[in-house]
């Protein structure tokens, strides 16, 4: 297992880490917050730096052997908790210079079939990123036709989610569902086939629970909310992104409550709050993996980084920003 780990470790690919230190300037020192600790990739890359410290912080059981080494290497500058990052404000009560969030699957759990991320996984359907309250197993076999419908068309944007959800419930009454190819069978037989398709027909219906299984809308709104009250006046937020509903979260957040955002018709109400200003004038200029990086990397080649900055004024709670998406609030709030 330790061997595993290790070589894991070492193929780990931090995406966009050239960009991610161009942006965050740790030539200046500072207080960082590594919020998707995984392999590691992003606080190695910032403690080259010698002013500069890393929190580091990942809800996966399975990383804490990559950053004991990183504890013991930087003692006074690098510290590790096992906790979601929506839980930031209960380790940090000070201002940090630098958020970073690298959302999405790392290579660590991607690669551990027994996990079951993978598509080429034999093994249990769990799914779990890491304290989290049920497995992808428990889903599919407990929750309702429609509730299933709804998690797969909503959280997984698939046109074909009430067939798969039909069948899914059909394939269990014959027998319980345990394992990763039976719900590939499932999702293969319920799609229509479409030989020109670039990704796997069981993409978004993973993705679907995946995220409900982790809370993920949920941890991504609270975390970045939490981030963005620690960060200093002037401080940075960094989030990259891996499928649309994140990037559409990222880029409202960031658009909607920066101090050049865009003003409603005069005929029509302005649904954010009044003078609400958490970031500075926000660039709205998507960043994108380089060629030569996704040659080297094949996953990053749908990764979107943005950043903003903090403004100055003080923080107010954004309740809009949860009104906006409760639509995925309420899935992910879903029974089992």
């Amino acid at each position: 297992m330790k061997t595993q780990i290790s070589s894991l470790e070492s193929s780990h690919f931090p995406v966009m880490l050239s960009e991610i230190i161009q942006f965050s300037t740790p030539n200046k020192g500072g207080v960082y917050v590594d919020c998707t600790f995984g392999g590691g990739g992003y606080s190695k890359a910032l403690l080259k730096f010698k002013r500069v410290k890393v929190i580091g912080v990942d809800r996966d059981k399975a990383v804490e052997s990559i950053a004991k080494k990183f504890q013991n290497k930087f003692k006074n500058r690098f510290s590790f908790y096992r906790i979601k990052f929506s839980q930031i404000d209960t380790i940090i009560n000070y201002g940090v210079d630098t958020f970073i969030f690298d959302l999405g699957l790392s290579s660590i759990q991607l690669h551990d079939f027994k996990r079951g991320f993978s598509f080429k996984s034999k093994d249990n359907l769990d799914m779990s990123m890491g304290l989290s309250d049920l497995s992808a197993q428990e889903a599919i076999n407990n929750l309702s036709e429609n509730q299933l419908k709804l998690i797969i068309r909503i959280l997984g944007e698939e046109k074909e989610a009430s067939i798969i959800a039909k069948n899914i419930v059909k394939a269990r009454l014959e027998k319980k569902i345990t394992r990763v190819d039976e719900l590939v069978k499932i999702i293969e037989k319920s799609k229509k086939r479409n030989f020109s398709a670039k990704i796997n027909p069981s993409t978004k219906t993973f993705q679907a629970l995946r995220i409900f299984v982790n809370k993920e809308i949920s941890e991504l709104l609270k975390g970045i909310v939490n981030a963005t009250k620690l960060l200093k006046p002037g401080g940075k937020l960094l989030i990259i992104s891996f499928h649309s509903i994140e990037d559409k979260i990222v880029k409202y957040f960031f658009s909607n409550f920066s101090k050049n955002r865009s003003k409603p018709s005069r005929y029509l109400p302005d649904s954010t709050q009044e003078n609400l200003y958490l970031f500075e004038n926000y660039n709205k200029k998507i960043f994108k993996p380089s060629l030569n990086e996704i040659k080297k990397n094949n996953p990053s080649r749908s990764a979107k980084l943005r950043f903003a900055i903090r403004s100055k004024d003080n923080f107010t709670y954004p309740s809009d920003l949860f009104k906006k998406f409760s639509k995925y609030l309420d899935i992910e709030a879903l029974n089992v």
